[in-house]
């Protein structure tokens, strides 16, 4: 299986790296072809163009290099995971960005008029998100409704055609204890294995 990896956390000593690094390790340990992105690393610029707003009609190339290389790239991919922290009910700019960019009409869904439903174009059938936060579950659900999961589940994913759509949520982070990280990535282990099942 082919499985695409994107982190999106500006510091390389952080817990998402961390999960970053397990997940490809895991993926590639059991024989997945992996294509990871460290996409503040490698300086993806998250700025929407004018000429890239369109919804309806399909793109017609990238005229940027990195956006067409990672649309090429996600045409042949089987599974998706992306790593993130939760900052305001988001994912960091640069991978709101990356959805923005990369997945453009004609490459990753179909919309014949504005008003109509999408056709998913990609092939990946599975994604995995995993997220990091510091705000208690129970505030999470009572106070903001947990938008990461809608953005994923409900907005983006089932959009372009991801069907199987599993995300964990590692919280509280700051202060947690070696043992609690040790097992979080443990878990994350786990649930990136069960993608290629």
């Amino acid at each position: 299986m082919r499985i695409g990896v994107y982190l999106a956390h500006p510091g390389p000593g952080s817990f998402n790296h961390a999960l970053f690094d397990a997940v490809v390790e895991e993926l590639r340990g059991r024989g997945a072809e992996v294509t990871a992105h460290d996409l503040y690393a490698e300086g993806f610029a998250p700025l929407i163009s004018a000429d890239e707003t369109e919804t309806v009609e399909s793109a017609e190339g990238s005229h940027d290099a990195q956006v067409a290389r990672h649309q090429a790239e996600l045409a042949a991919l089987d599974g998706l995971v992306f790593v993130h922290p939760n900052w305001w009910g988001m994912p960091p700019a640069v991978l709101t960005g990356w959805v923005q960019r990369v997945l453009a009409p004609g490459v990753a869904y179909k919309l014949q008029t504005a008003e109509g439903e999408p056709a998913g174009l990609l092939k990946a059938g599975r994604a995995l998100v995993l997220n990091t936060s510091d705000t208690p579950a129970e505030r999470e659900e009572r106070e903001f409704g947990d938008p990461l999961q809608s953005i994923w589940a409900a907005c983006v994913l089932p959009y372009v055609g991801v069907t199987d759509v599993r995300r964990i949520v590692f919280r509280t982070v700051t202060g947690s204890a070696p043992e609690e990280r040790a097992a979080w990535l443990a878990e994350a282990r786990e649930q990136a294995a069960a993608l290629l099942g």
